[in-house]
């Protein structure tokens, strides 16, 4: 059955935009911002990008099947777009600014579900684990939408919100930012009725230049909520006074001491942690004291739905490792892939982890650049290289260019390191270096894909590969 989200029509009168019609159907059921997976009856927005412009796809979306495209007025006569629609039988509607009238059509449509409980998370790290941790609890009592992975942008966060649907009765949302005013125009869109911030680090510093700055784009998530909304904010942080200063909306603090239903937490290393919950014992599976307070991040919101504790119960005790984010793979060696993304932040805290564990064998650590840091890039760096320089690994592996700041501290302590910013000279130093049994870290950020040396850390000089951490991936 196909879903009805709006008309096109009455869309473009709510966004006070020229319609150019030649349909006999204005339907939409669909929203995309990328021609090839428009679907059948859908509408394609035409975002102007600093690589390509949507303008130049119009036609391939309307042979694909969209029903209607937005464009912008610049760009209809260089563009020839009002031939174009007029030839193929579809719809045009003119705008200003295609980015903004996506967010504003999102806006629009999500008013249609005024009851639907609306929770939006954002901070520097952990946004994705305790949005995920958050559905799995309030899934199981109540139906919920997410953003899928991590479109959390200005425009994914607007493509989330179309998968709303009536029988939904909480949305869970992560709102991610890269640039000042971001979480503003996106938290705009949402208008949420619970907010957290997970943390406040120095993810994206190079767009912003100082934490204070990123603390201030964060904090405007609780600026859309009402008086009767909820600001969640992590007790322990240090900006948590900033974070509350302003704020209309009820706030309440969430730590570990928060929770009177919390007994005791034990970690189990690579297992995770045994939680003691409300009399019940909880094997929550993800690693790592900052995966721990994810899960009270989550259970934080949770109990504002409100779910019951065997909710949170279930909910725990389903969550799986997210691609990249602290994954155990086991084989010829065992592997930490926690190379999604980094941060100085969440690199310390990987460090900090692996040290932690009683191994039987070796500890590696390949480390790469943390990326998008600007101007504190060499000190960050640096801090990272102390580090590893009194860390508990064996040798450490540096790749990329900006993390050759971190090997004049393991040069100057005596920790023995390779350096590379090739892949498959970094592949082939580990080769010839790696023993059965050793544990080894994998941390840096999305750009220098270091998941490219997971299968030969899993199967090379054995027999046998068993993976049962997740999956293989060459």
């Amino acid at each position: 059955m196909v879903t009805e989200l709006f008309d096109a029509k009455e869309m473009s009168r709510s966004l006070n935009a020229k319609l150019l019609s030649y349909s006999k159907n204005s339907i939409i059921s669909s929203v995309s911002i990328d021609s090839r997976s428009v679907k059948d009856g859908g509408i394609f927005f035409a975002l102007s990008g600093s690589v390509t412009d949507g303008h130049c796809y119009v036609n391939m979306a309307f042979s694909s099947g969209a029903r209607a495209a937005v464009v912008e007025a610049s760009k209809l006569e260089s563009y020839k777009l009002d031939d174009i629609a007029r030839e193929a039988g579809k719809d045009l509607i003119v705008v200003e600014n295609t980015l903004k009238s996506l967010q504003d059509s999102a806006r629009i449509y999500l008013e249609k579900f005024p009851s639907l409980l609306k929770i939006g998370i954002t901070g520097s790290s952990g946004k994705t684990t305790t949005k995920e941790i958050a559905s799995a609890i309030i899934s199981c009592e109540r139906n919920t939408v997410k953003n899928e992975g991590n479109l959390n942008s200005e425009t994914g966060l607007p493509l989330s919100v179309f998968e709303v649907r009536k029988h939904h009765e909480v949305g869970i949302f992560e709102l991610g930012m890269n640039r000042p005013g971001e979480i503003s125009e996106i938290a705009g869109v949402l208008k949420p009725n619970i907010a957290l911030v997970t943390n406040i680090g120095s993810a994206h510093i190079e767009y912003f230049g100082s934490k204070e700055k990123i603390v201030s784009e964060k904090k405007c998530i609780y600026s859309y909520l009402e008086n009767d909304g909820v600001a969640l904010i992590p007790e322990s942080d240090e900006y948590a006074e900033y974070l509350a200063d302003n704020v209309k909306a009820r706030i309440k603090y969430f730590s570990e001491k928060k929770f009177n239903e919390l007994e005791s937490a034990r970690s189990l290393g690579l297992e995770g942690t045994e939680i003691m919950w409300a009399g019940e014992k909880i094997r929550f599976s993800l690693p790592g004291r900052h995966c721990f307070d994810d899960a009270l991040a989550a259970i934080a919101i949770a109990k504002e739905v409100p779910v019951s504790n065997n909710a949170i119960k279930q909910g725990l005790e389903s969550v799986k490792p997210l691609f990249g984010r602290l994954e155990i793979l086991y084989g010829f060696t065992t592997v930490i892939r926690d190379c999604y993304n980094a941060n100085p932040e969440s690199s310390a805290r990987a460090v900090d982890f692996c040290d932690s564990l009683e191994w039987p064998s070796r500890k590696i650590y390949v480390i790469a650049d943390m990326l998008e840091l600007g101007e504190n890039s060499a000190s960050e760096h640096e801090k990272l290289g102390f580090l590893l320089s009194v860390s508990s690994a064996k040798k450490v592996f540096l790749f990329g260019n900006e993390i050759i700041k971190a090997a004049r501290f393991l040069e100057e302590n005596g920790k023995p390191f390779y350096q590379t910013s090739d892949i498959n000279e970094m592949s082939r130093a580990l080769e010839s270096y790696i023993n059965k049994g050793d544990l080894v870290l994998l941390k840096g950020s999305r750009g220098c894909a270091l998941e490219r040396l997971g299968g030969m850390l899993l199967k090379t000089k054995a027999d046998g590969g068993d993976v049962r951490g997740g999956e293989n991936v060459s």
